[in-house]
């Protein structure tokens, strides 16, 4: 089982999910991706298109002998996986993504944005919707990266917050980002906060800390400025981007940036998906680390249901 984290985080965040599934025997690798952590962190920004960073899979991968795998994925890391996938079905013997749904299209404003609740965020007045933040890298990329690097520490803990029920169906902060100027306003830096060990085991937190210290948060935000690249390169996928292996959806019932309960974000998931389950967790965007136990155990039933 290959485990691959989003953004912005490292392989450690899957401690609880490795710690278990290589219990149950299997063999769990957590690689930080490019961008983060111990990993390479090219200087273009360009380097970090979701076709460089299936390279590197592809090479991990086969220095792991080849064989198909199990590959889990959250946010950033479900990108990664679905189109590995899609590319490499052979790689694949089942899939699992985790708060981001797969786009066949690719992950981009382009294939996100005609998807926002209009109900929720009305195209007059948030064009962009909970995408907002999304919009603000490509438009304001070099402040995105200075208002985060300020205080790294704040700025992790304030990202890393638990789901909040009470912010279902409301305007997410996230969408706010380019009319208030940054991620946190007028004072371009993270308020003091501090990490929520319920999230993060504090050691694993400093760890997480410490590697942003090295190289700041421009690679892992370079991400979100290559759209036109993931656009081109999900289309080259073999069958038009359809999944033939088991697919499990876990979804964040409070997630206010992806979760596809109640809209069409999962849409193009379910026509491109021949085998997929669908799940759903108390959890906002960070439900690996706010439901750990919950998330192994939904991901070992699927995993027994599909004789994986």
């Amino acid at each position: 089982m290959l485990f691959v984290h989003g953004w912005p985080s490292i392989g450690l965040m899957w401690r609880a999910q490795m710690s278990a599934f290589a219990a149950d025997g299997w063999h769990c690798v957590a690689p930080d991706l490019r961008g983060y952590g111990g990993s390479s962190m090219p200087e273009a920004d360009d380097a970090y298109t979701v076709d460089e960073v299936v390279a590197d899979m592809i090479e991990l991968h086969d220095h792991l002998g080849g064989d198909p795998a199990v590959w889990v994925g959250h946010d950033w890391g479900s990108v990664v996986v679905a189109d590995l996938a899609a590319h490499e079905p052979n790689r694949c013997r089942g899939l699992v993504l985790t708060s981001l749904a797969y786009y066949p299209e690719g992950h981009a404003l382009q294939t996100v944005v005609p998807l926002v609740d209009r109900s929720i965020y009305p195209a007059d007045e948030f064009p962009d919707g909970q995408w907002d933040y999304y919009r603000y890298y490509v438009t304001h990329f070099a402040s995105a990266v200075a208002d985060l690097d300020a205080d790294l520490r704040s700025s992790l803990a304030s990202i890393f917050q638990p789901g909040n029920p009470a912010n279902v169906d409301e305007v997410s902060p996230n969408a706010l980002v380019s009319r208030n100027g940054g991620r946190f306003g007028a004072a371009h830096h993270a308020p003091p906060t501090e990490p929520d060990p319920t999230i993060w085991p504090p050691d694993d937190f400093d760890v997480l800390v410490e590697t942003f210290r090295v190289n700041g948060f421009r690679p892992s935000c370079a991400w979100y400025v290559n759209d036109e690249a993931n656009v081109a390169y999900a289309r080259s996928a073999l069958d038009g981007g359809r999944l033939s292996q088991p697919v499990l959806f876990v979804n964040g019932d409070f997630d206010q940036i992806c979760s596809i309960t109640g809209n069409h974000q999962g849409d193009a998931m379910r026509a491109a998906c021949s085998d997929l389950t669908e799940a759903s967790l108390p959890a906002g965007h960070w439900l690996p680390l706010e439901r750990k136990g919950e998330h192994v155990d939904l991901i070992r039933a699927w995993l027994r249901e599909n004789d994986l």
